[in-house]
């Protein structure tokens, strides 16, 4: 007996097709590291980006910033992030960076559901807060 993919599965399956899909544009002369990303937003709009490296190497920006911009540039308060999936062709799924987990911080919630996918269809899936569990946080500032 075979069961239907749940909508969340299909969901997923189509933020990590996007995330692959971004990959084609990245623009990696330096590291040749092609990363692709994808992010929907609790309005159900779905985002997707690449990593635009830069010779000043302090311009570059990875697929899951770039994908973060679009989509929060492009969308009224109050949205967040519910889902991230994150692609590139590595053997093992690469995860977020350290400057892209701090970025995530500011607009995910603990319980989004980050996915670390390869071109082979390995994957990793897990929550925000297993990724990053002691994020600085806006409320860190004592606003």
């Amino acid at each position: 007996m075979s069961s239907s993919p749940t909508n969340d599965q299909k969901l997923n399956s189509e933020l990590k097709d996007l995330a692959i899909k971004a990959m084609e544009f990245s623009h990696s002369p330096y590291s040749t590291k092609r990363i692709g990303a994808a992010i929907r937003l609790s309005n159900g709009q779905i985002y997707s980006g690449c990593n635009i490296e830069n010779a000043s190497y302090g311009g570059t920006v990875c697929a899951e910033r770039v994908a973060i911009w679009k989509a929060f540039s492009e969308n009224k308060k109050p949205v967040h992030v519910t889902h991230v999936a994150v692609a590139s062709a590595e053997e093992n799924p690469w995860p977020p960076c350290g400057f892209c987990r701090q970025v995530l911080a500011e607009f995910a919630k603990p319980d989004t559901e980050v996915i670390l996918t390869n071109t082979t269809g390995k994957e990793k899936a897990i929550s925000f807060k297993e990724l990053f569990p002691f994020a600085f946080e806006p409320e860190h500032l004592n606003k």
